[in-house]
């Protein structure tokens, strides 16, 4: 296998093809003439080939080394261009940020935090991965993102640190002419019979109503699986079924009486909250920035009671 073309060897040829001149090439790269003249008899040897013809004091190219030199030219080009893009990068405010966060942390968590983001950070550049929660670690994990807004499905988990948000409640939501919105609340043995539209199966949300439900002997039946809480919420109000939501995502239709959000019963199933990172990195200020900020925006979202555990 062909070993690469030393940088340093490559310069000093481009820079003697250009000015033809043994003596100019030193004094322009620093160099002694010897060193100069080493580098370039590496580079023959190295490519296996003459690229330059010595008449005197006189440098020309020849067939082969006007070959290298173009291609030595845009290699040079692209080495300068990743040196200047690494400086800029080393200016303050110039970095980047990827964020893993599902639909719903998009819609509601995400725009105030990233107003406000922008102010101190204008350069960074901001990439947004859509995904649930059980894609997050997986994705932390190849490095694809650098913080997630997720839910806490593993405390014991040993690579990912948690930072808390907020706890919320998930409830039955119904549209205002359903007969548990006139009564105030869900009639247990009516839960089974009813229609329901649900986020997407493949959700960690799905996965804990399912065992809340189980755990308290029912089952859910003539399910509409969806993955956009927007068009949940419209199926609801047309009174095509119950969803079970958390009411912040629903803050807007609760107030103005579209939507009525009613317990789940005695037992309350609560969710945590919260912003992840790889325990093998490090945050830097704009990482920190983030996750400050995202508490801020959430201080309204949660429940005030938390005692409750969730159902594992």
């Amino acid at each position: 296998m062909n070993e690469p073309i030393d940088s340093r060897q490559l310069r000093a040829f481009a820079t003697l093809a250009r000015n033809g001149s043994f003596t100019r090439t030193a004094a322009e790269l620093y160099l002694t003439q010897s060193a100069v003249s080493h580098s370039i008899r590496s580079l023959e040897e190295s490519v296996g080939c003459r690229l330059l013809d010595r008449v005197g004091k006189k440098v020309t190219l020849t067939h082969a080394g006007e070959h290298l030199l173009g291609h030595a030219d845009k290699i040079l080009q692209e080495m300068f261009a990743a040196r200047r893009s690494l400086d800029q990068l080393s200016k303050w405010g110039r970095t980047r940020l990827r964020v893993g966060a599902s639909a719903t942390a998009c819609q509601h968590i995400l725009p105030p935090v990233l107003t406000e983001f922008k102010k101190s950070y204008p350069q960074c550049h901001i990439t947004i991965e859509p995904c649930d929660t059980p894609e997050v670690r997986g994705l932390l994990r190849d490095r694809k993102i650098d913080l997630g807004i997720a839910l806490e499905a593993r405390p014991d988990d040993a690579q990912v640190e948690f930072v808390p948000l907020f706890w919320d409640e998930l409830r039955f939501i119904v549209g205002r002419e359903h007969p548990w919105a006139r009564a105030g609340q869900a009639r247990k043995e009516e839960i089974s019979s009813q229609n329901y539209i649900l986020y997407d199966a493949a959700s960690f949300t799905f996965r804990m109503i399912e065992a809340y439900f189980r755990e308290e002997e029912l089952t859910l039946n003539t399910l509409i699986q969806l993955g956009n809480i927007e068009a949940i919420k419209e199926l609801v109000k047309l009174g095509m079924g119950v969803s079970i939501l958390a009411p912040w995502v629903a803050r807007d239709e609760i107030s103005d009486g579209s939507l009525i959000a009613l317990s789940l019963g005695r037992r309350r199933l609560k969710r945590r909250w919260g912003v992840v990172y790889s325990r093998s990195s490090r945050l830097g200020l704009p990482e920190e920035t983030f996750v400050k900020l995202c508490q801020k925006s959430t201080v309204t979202f949660g429940v005030e009671d938390v005692r409750e555990i969730v159902p594992s």
